[in-house]
Order: structure tokens, then C-alpha cells, then sequence
């Protein structure tokens, strides 16, 4: 071989002379073999990779084709009449219903032509309404949402659902695979180029020197590509994950169990493909927030590189402004996933190279929280609880993570203040509204410390203004001082204005549409006669929780014969159902009439580890159960969207506490329409709560919601039946007069 026949490193390195006469041998029908299953194979390597853009084309097709279909149904069923404001008052809408034209349904479906066949009815008018009747039509199908029904499991619904389950487990793969398979199509691709002579015996024939040797060469690294331990690895699992990729693949049984196991996250991935409202419409979504402000949080990129989860718009946004303004309140109403934006913050963080997180809640939730670390992130979670804290303590501040604490032993951990915490999350801030305990003295010190500091709260304002105040100083202290509660009292805008910095506040209504309606009943019932013997004998003895009880006897009680009622029709309909009351004796009472319905009574003596266990029971429980809740202990902190009933056995003292309890069930993850129950008994002290919590729940909305729709109009409220002027009193305290208001209707001398 002359010098001028060497062939290049690059073609014939590692190629030794066995290797090149084994090719020489393949030449033909043997080399066109392996040069075809060399190119399906980069083929079906660059359609995994792809597959989660090409999925969610498929998914953004069906949903339109869904949504169609879902507007076309509430179109066929809108009487003709919804179109008097859009068609004008003159337009004839009697003549055409009484033509058989009753619905918009039937009205765009037909030209203006055979509008104006029916008589009385000129062109002009039957342009209008056929017009008035496309656009109420286009209306309705902008508004329209997809939305997942366990119970109907709708042919498209399911194939949809498949198409979303195929691009969800498209997603955990790709970045695990699209490397190493890019590495090898890059480097297949140049290898059958040069090999792609050695197809043809003909062609080889005229080929010589140089030009035959590096042919033959790349069909032996071909050979030698495929015959690798790392390619035969990623050969079968690109075959394990196309099935997993493909839609057809998930059998609907399986699919819809799926579902109902993780509803949120599949509807959080249709509401990036246009499947559902965000609130994005505008402000809602960004809390109200100043144009300015809202423009400046929206610019700062977000890295979810460690977040297993998929993010709706407003808890990007949230997470943006966690980053963005440093030191602040989130205060979503509880559904909307605090805990989740909170994680994507500490995520981001962790991603920009912070280490360590801390994060301070009440011991009810911490081992929820140890939960969802795990379940949505790839952080480790660290328990500072219990006996083996200071262990765990120094292994985090040893290898960083999320530490999770709780109020209570916060003041107990040693050197965590000088740890570098870059986060410092506290939920349910509330708890610290009161800035002379020692818990709240005790965060105070952290987050003076830490990077970054998030409150999580629903309700931070729900007593009085000057504790919110007490939150933000935590955390903005200039803000809380130019804070004017005169100004807040008159007018929520100028109060939301002020508290922009720092307190970031979405609705249900406003950006969480994946959520089943929520249908809430007032139960009221008549006292029974033995009802009544009891009442009245509480009231004599002032003795204002026995009262609260007395509809709540194990025999012959109106109350738990209404709910008995409802969890029956709850068993017959297979749904899960949780009751709340404040009373334990309520709960005992109750159980004892529910039987082996009841999975069991979550109280304040059980401890968190065991609370969580019940929960898991009840939701893994097939088919209808109960669980029974004292509202203190289970209105906080944990999930039971299993539950699709819920039953509040008696008024509370704030609206805040019943609204907690509710939405355990009806919060993200839940599926099926939420029915909530109030068992109230008239003429008792029922009625008497029901007028506090109305007059409590006009300060909330005030002060915490932000949308102006809302704004409450106080004449509205008519709190004066049976209730005596000197209710309003408030020298008196409010317990001693709810007694002699009810004292005094009774008849009975105080």
C-alpha cells in the first residue's frame, strides 16, 4: 500500500484486519440488512425523543374535537330565548320556537333563509338571529373546558386521557434517553453514509484503494455499534418505552384508575395544551398585582429541571414571585397548590447551585410534607422531628435538601440559624400571627437569616388587619408600616395596592376550572322532641357547648337521621364520604349509628404518623367509606380528595374553619363533584352561629379576596330574625349574649 492509500484515523481507527474481512464478507444482501435495521433503529430513537412534542400535537387535536363536541351539546340544549339580548327585542323568537325552532341548537343549524320561511319572520330579523344565535354559539365553545368524568368515561375523554398518560411517561424519559440516543443516531448516521456502498456487490466491484477500504471500515464500526453492550442496553429499552409512548398501549380500566390516583397532575399537563382556563384571561391568575410588578415577576425564567411535576400558569407565576420579590406571603385559597409553588421555588433554587431549605409547619402536616418533597421533586426530604432531630439535623446541614420542622421544635434545633438556608417556607403562617409567643419568635430569627423567606397561608387575614400587619412585618417591615387599616376598612383596592410587595392571593373561581363543581346544601332540620328536651335543659344551664350537642342525641335526633340519609345515598352512588364536627362525643354518637361504614375517627389524640395512615386507609378503601373528622384536626393540613361528600355536622364559630375542612376534598386532584352538607337545626343556636359567621365572613371578603365582583354588599346581609338588639353589644361577650338571645326567645328567665 503506497502512502497515498493510507486511510484516514478517523475512518479506520480501532478497525483492525479480522474486523474488515468479516465485512468484506457481509457485502450485499448481508450489509443492505444491517445498514436498514441501523437506519428503523435511528428512526425509532428520534421518534422517542420527539415523542412528547408529537403526543401533545395530538392531544391539542382531540381536545379541540372534545371541546367541539361538549359546546355543540350545551348549544342544543340553550332555549331560543338566550338569544333576546343578542338579537335585539323586536327580533320574533316566539314565532320560531313555535316553529320548531326552540333551542339555538336548532337555529344554527339552519341558513336565514329557512328562518325567514316561517311566518311573521322578515330577512332582516332572521339575519339577526341567526347571527345573534353563531355568536352565543362561538361564545360557548370559548368558554368551553375539557373536563375528565370517572362516571361517564366519554369513548373520546378516554382516548384523550391515553394520549396524555403516553406524553406524561414520554417526558420522564426523554431526559434520560435523548443523549445517549442523539449520540448514536449522530453517529450511525455518518457510519451508513460511508458504508452505504457495501449494499450493493455491483457497486463494490467498482470501488478501490481508498475509496473500498473506508466503505468496509464503516460497515465493521457499524457492525461493532450495534454488537455494544451500551447499544444492545438502549435497544431494548427504547423497545420497553415505545409501548409506554404509545397511546394504544393503555387499556381504559387502567387508564381511568391512573386518573384517579393523580387527577391533578394529568389535568395540570390539558391546561398547558389549552384543555382548560387558567384564569389567564389576565389578572387573576397574577393576583391583581400592579402591571409593573406583574411584568418584572413574568421575565424571571423558571428552572423545573427538578420539579417532577407539571405547573399550571398561575403557579408558575407564583413560583416567579417567590423568587422575584424575595420575602413574601402566598396566600392562594387553599386547593391551589401552595405546597407545590413552593417546591418549584426551592427546586429553581437548587438548580441555581442553593443547598439547603427549611421548611416550618405544624406537626399535623409534616409528615405531608415529607410526601410531597418526595413526590414532586427530586430534593431529599429531612424530618427535624421527633427523638432522632439532632441526627437529622446534622446530616442536612452536612449534605443540604429540604429539612421539615415543626413549631414546636424549631426552638430546640441547634445551628440551623447559621446554616445558609436559601428558603425558609412557613406554612400555615397564621400560626405566628402573634408576635410576642416564642414560635413566632423563633422564625422571626430565621427569617432575618435566611435568603429568601415564603409565608404560606389561606386565611391571613381573617380576624383582623393588625395581624396580617404582624405577618408582613416579618418579612417587609417597611411595608407593614405604611400599611393603613383605616384605609384597608374602606376600600379592599387601596389595600391590595399596598400589600402588592408581599402578599400574592388567587381564588378557586378565578384560575383552578379543573375543578368539579362544588355544590353546597344547607340541611335544616326541626328539632325532634327528645331534640328539644335537651336543648332546652342546655339552654337553662347556660351551657353553650352542650347546646351546640343537643341535636346530636343517640336516639331519635333529626340531625343524624339527615345524616344518615345522605352518607346511604353517598353508599349507593360508590362515593366516599368524610364528616366533620368540633365535638368528639358528636363523632362517637355518629360512628356508632354509621357501623363498619366508618374507617375510623380522626381526632386531636392521633398522633400525625397515625392521622396520615387513617387518611391512606380511607382513600385506598374500594368503593364508599367514611371517615370521621373533629374539624380541628383534620381541617388542616391533610388531603382526602377520595372524598366526594362532605358533611359538616354543626356551624362553626368562623367561616375560615368550615372553608379549610371543605376544601380537603375539594382541592386539585379531586374528580368528581364535590357535595358539601351543613346540618342546621332551626330555632337554636345553629341559627345564632350562622348570623356570626355571616357578619365574619364580610370582614374576609373585605380584607382577603381580591376580585372586585366579590366586593359584598351589606345590605344584602339580614341578620336581625331572631336575634335581639343586644346581640350587637360587644361589651358583652359574644358567648353570654348568643346564650341570653336564645334564652330570651325560649321564653326562659336568665
Amino acid at each position: 500500500m503506497t502512502s497515498g492509500e493510507q486511510e484516514p484515523h478517523s475512518q479506520l481507527a480501532g478497525v483492525d484486519a479480522a474486523a474488515i474481512d468479516t465485512a468484506r464478507g457481509k457485502v450485499g444482501v448481508a450489509a443492505r440488512t444491517l445498514l436498514d435495521n441501523v437506519r428503523k433503529f435511528a428512526e425509532r430513537a428520534t421518534a422517542l425523543v420527539s415523542a412528547p412534542d408529537a403526543l401533545r400535537e395530538s392531544a391539542r387535536q382531540q381536545i379541540d374535537i372534545l371541546a367541539d363536541q361538549q359546546a355543540q351539546a350545551v348549544v342544543a340544549t340553550r332555549p331560543i330565548t338566550d338569544l333576546r339580548g343578542l338579537a335585539g327585542k323586536n327580533a320574533r323568537l316566539g314565532a320560531l320556537a313555535d316553529a320548531g325552532y326552540r333551542t339555538v341548537g336548532h337555529v344554527v343549524r339552519v341558513s336565514p333563509n329557512r328562518l325567514q320561511a316561517v311566518p311573521g319572520i322578515g330577512l332582516q330579523s332572521a339575519q339577526q338571529v341567526s347571527a345573534a344565535a353563531h355568536r352565543l354559539a362561538r361564545e360557548i365553545r370559548l368558554e368551553t373546558r375539557v373536563r375528565f368524568d370517572p362516571d361517564q368515561r366519554h369513548p373520546g375523554a378516554t382516548q384523550l386521557l391515553a394520549t396524555l398518560a403516553a406524553a406524561r411517561h414520554a417526558d420522564s424519559i426523554r431526559g434520560a434517553l435523548q443523549e445517549p440516543l442523539q449520540q448514536f443516531t449522530t453517529q450511525a448516521a455518518r457510519l451508513v453514509q460511508e458504508a452505504e456502498p457495501t449494499a450493493s456487490r455491483a457497486g463494490m466491484l467498482f470501488r478501490f484503494g481508498k475509496r473500498k477500504r473506508t466503505a468496509l471500515a464503516a460497515l465493521a464500526r457499524l457492525d461493532a455499534l450495534l454488537a455494544a453492550p451500551r447499544t444492545a442496553g438502549l435497544l431494548h429499552t427504547v423497545g420497553q418505552q415505545e409501548r409506554a409512548v404509545d397511546p394504544a398501549s393503555y387499556a381504559p380500566d387502567q387508564l381511568w384508575l391512573e386518573y384517579s390516583q393523580d387527577a391533578a397532575g394529568f389535568n395540570a399537563l390539558l391546561s398547558t395544551l389549552g384543555g382548560q382556563g387558567d384564569g389567564d384571561d389576565g389578572e387573576a391568575a397574577q393576583g391583581f398585582l400592579p402591571e409593573e410588578l406583574r411584568q418584572e415577576i413574568t421575565a424571571v425564567p423558571l428552572d423545573t429541571s427538578l420539579l417532577k411535576t407539571t405547573l399550571r400558569g398561575y403557579q408558575v407565576f407564583g413560583a416567579q414571585y417567590a423568587i422575584h420579590q424575595k420575602h413574601s406571603i402566598l396566600g392562594d385559597e387553599m386547593g391551589l397548590g401552595k405546597t407545590v409553588q413552593a417546591l418549584a421555588t426551592m427546586t429553581h433554587m437548587a438548580a441555581m447551585g442553593q443547598a439547603r431549605f427549611l421548611v416550618v409547619c405544624p406537626a399535623s402536616v409534616q409528615i405531608n410534607w415529607l410526601n410531597e418533597i418526595r413526590k414532586h421533586s427530586t430534593l431529599t426530604g429531612h424530618s427535624l422531628h421527633g427523638a432522632d432531630r439532632a441526627v437529622a439535623t446534622h446530616h442536612w446541614l452536612r449534605t443540604g435538601g429540604v429539612a421539615v420542622t415543626t413549631f414546636t421544635t424549631l426552638g430546640r434545633l441547634h445551628g440551623i440559624a447559621d446554616a445558609g438556608i436559601a428558603l425558609l417556607v412557613v406554612d400555615e403562617a397564621h400560626y405566628v400571627k402573634n408576635p410576642e409567643s416564642q414560635r413566632s419568635q423563633h422564625v422571626a430569627a430565621i427569617v432575618a437569616r435566611a435568603q429568601r423567606a415564603l409565608f404560606l397561608t389561606g386565611t391571613p387575614m381573617e380576624n383582623r388587619v393588625e395581624e396580617f400587619r404582624n405577618l408582613v412585618h416579618y418579612l417587609q417591615p417597611r411595608v407593614a408600616r405604611d400599611l393603613d387599616v383605616a384605609d384597608a376598612v374602606t376600600g379592599a383596592k387601596r389595600f391590595r395596592r399596598a400589600v402588592a410587595p408581599v402578599y400574592l392571593r388567587r381564588n378557586q373561581e378565578d384560575v383552578l376550572t379543573e375543578l368539579p363543581d362544588k355544590i353546597e346544601v344547607e340541611d335544616w332540620v326541626h328539632f325532634s322532641e327528645s331534640d328539644i328536651a335537651a336543648y332546652t335543659a342546655a339552654v337553662r344551664a347556660k351551657n353553650l357547648m352542650q347546646m351546640r350537642q343537643a341535636a346530636f342525641r343517640p336516639a331519635g335526633s333529626a340531625k343524624l337521621e339527615r345524616l344518615a340519609e345522605i352518607v346511604d345515598e353517598a353508599r349507593e352512588d360508590g362515593r366516599k364520604v368524610v364528616v366533620f364536627s368540633y365535638f368528639l362525643g358528636v363523632l362517637q354518637i355518629i360512628h356508632s349509628r354509621l357501623g363498619q361504614s366508618v374507617v375510623g375517627e380522626l381526632t386531636g389524640s392521633v398522633q400525625p404518623v397515625a392521622r396520615q395512615q387513617l387518611v391512606d386507609t380511607f382513600s385506598k378503601r374500594e368503593g364508599h367509606a367514611v371517615l370521621l373528622s373533629q374539624i380541628e384536626a383534620g381541617g388542616v393540613g391533610l388531603n382526602v380528595q377520595a372524598a366526594s361528600v362532605v358533611i359538616i355536622a354543626e356551624p362553626q364559630w368562623k367561616p375560615s374553619t368550615e372553608e379549610q375542612a371543605i376544601a380537603r376534598a375539594y382541592r386539585m386532584g379531586q374528580i368528581r363533584k364535590v357535595q358539601v352538607h351543613r346540618l342546621l337545626a332551626k330555632g337554636s343556636v345553629d341559627e345564632r352561629l350562622r348570623e356570626v359567621q355571616e357578619r365574619k365572613s364580610l370582614l374576609f371578603a373585605e380584607f382577603a379576596r381580591k376580585s372586585d365582583a366579590k366586593d359584598a354588599d351589606l345590605r344584602s346581609v339580614d341578620t336581625s330574625e331572631h336575634r335581639p338588639d343586644f346581640l350587637d353589644d360587644e361589651a358583652i361577650p359574644l358567648q353570654q349574649r348568643i346564650i341570653r338571645a336564645e334564652q330570651l326567645r325560649l321564653g326562659i328567665e336568665s
